[in-house]
């Protein structure tokens, strides 16, 4: 008995060497996503001035997004029939195809590559939210550490090198197509040239990446060829988790997340960022927002150990794009220098907002929501891809100051909503320790 009871130590001992394999396959889905994402991001940044015609560009950012909010609905069950490595290698074949057609825009091309992008986001962002919340929990097991910082540190390191594609992507983007070439055909073929290259390498470095999923038995395989059980893990993985309080006091703030990031992308730009800067300065604002996410992203992650350390990150990054947002509703564009620092000095708050956003909901999910992480992640992106859709459609009907009220009512009672999750968590807490 005492050899049976031993086993499963001595065993985690000899594993031991395999606990830097958890953190090696952060960094190397870390910089996938930073290889696939510079490329997709500074090609999202230049749709709605690249792709003019009938607004096209504009026009297939909101197909996106809406086939991602449809997509996310299921990707919890393709993610969990693949495995979460091969849902990210699957992922990828959307964004590799969206870029194709970004050489040849036309409606023939742009919107079916953004029908399948929007499904292979759903899901390659579940099976990222999976891998990397099941690679912080091997690593915590093997090192006997405190579960929460560990997975607050990966999100941390994930999502603060993810946060730089912003700053590597614009500035490759504003080398490319310098002198004026970003209408010019010659610029945009080598631009988009340039970003299958570092897509196809993202992909290539992601299929390094060690295998973390349990493996299927015939009977669940077998099982799982029924449409009826897929509506029924249909249902246990999306519906169900909305049965949740947690999870309904959650997804204001998850929707707002999304909002923020389609504000920036959407609005910001043209309406603080151009008229000050140029067409030219967007890149470079664009470049400030992804460093001061990318910053923010490492902090919060290493101050990020459990529920308190979440509510008081949290708050002061809303309370930051709180104060943004009063500021915006009474702007002016200014002259001079300060023409010059105040859209970049407001790129690098909302950035530094962005990355409280990313990796604390990131990690608070992880830790509430242990065993579903398919359809916890699944949510997530559901309401952010479906806040987005809304930002792209919207945009082009009402005012900016609509637009920025919208933004504000939806940040304070995304921040109530969440607060008194706090307040219930903690008393639950409390009295389960009396």
């Amino acid at each position: 008995m005492a050899t049976d009871e031993e086993s499963p130590l001595v065993d985690q001992n000899q594993n031991g060497t395999q606990t830097l394999n958890h953190s090696r396959d952060i960094h190397i889905l870390s910089w996938a996503f930073l290889l696939i994402f510079l490329a997709y991001g500074a090609a999202q940044n230049l749709q709605s001035t690249l792709n003019t015609d009938g607004d096209l560009g504009t026009i297939s950012l909101g197909i996106l997004y809406t086939s991602f909010t449809v997509s996310s609905l299921f990707a919890s069950s393709v993610v969990r029939k693949l495995g979460s490595k091969n849902a990210l290698l699957l992922g990828t074949t959307g964004y590799w195809l969206y870029i194709a057609a970004n050489l040849k825009p036309s409606w023939y091309t742009m919107v079916p590559a953004s029908l399948y992008l929007g499904f292979a986001a759903a899901i390659l962002w579940v099976g990222e939210g999976t891998y990397l919340t099941s690679a912080a929990r091997s690593q915590a097991i093997d090192h006997k550490l405190h579960e929460g910082t560990v997975i607050g540190h990966f999100n941390g390191e994930f999502w603060a090198i993810f946060a730089t594609h912003q700053l590597v992507g614009n500035l490759l983007t504003l080398f490319l197509l310098k002198d004026g070439t970003e209408g010019s055909t010659s610029g945009t073929t080598l631009l988009f040239t340039v970003f299958l290259g570092s897509m196809t390498l993202g992909t290539f470095l992601m299929a390094f990446l060690k295998k973390r999923d349990n493996e299927e038995t015939d009977e669940q395989r077998d099982s799982s060829l029924s449409f009826y059980s897929f509506l029924i893990s249909l249902w246990k993985h999306v519906i169900t988790p909305l049965c949740d309080a947690r999870m309904l006091l959650i997804v204001p703030l998850i929707a707002y997340s999304g909002l923020q990031q389609a504000f920036v992308w959407a609005e910001f730009t043209k309406f603080f960022v151009q008229p000050s800067l140029g067409e030219s300065g967007v890149g470079g604002a664009m470049a400030v927002y992804g460093v001061f996410d990318a910053i923010c992203s490492l902090a919060a992650g290493r101050f990020t150990s459990g529920l308190t350390s979440i509510t008081v990150i949290v708050s002061g990054g809303a309370f930051l794009q709180c104060g943004i947002l009063i500021w915006l509703l009474n702007y002016s564009v200014p002259t001079g220098v300060l023409g010059v620092v105040y859209p970049l000095l407001i790129a690098a708050i909302w950035g530094i907002g962005d990355g409280v956003l990313m990796t604390q909901l990131n990690a608070l999910l992880a830790m509430l929501f242990k065993h579903d992480m398919e359809g916890t992640f699944a949510q997530l992106k559901l309401w952010q891809s479906a806040s987005i859709a809304v930002v792209f459609f919207l945009s082009p009907y009402i005012s900016l100051q609509a637009m920025l009220f919208l933004m504000l009512v939806a940040l304070i009672l995304s921040l109530a909503a969440f607060l008194f999750l706090v307040l219930k968590l903690e008393k639950a807490f409390s009295s389960n320790h009396t």
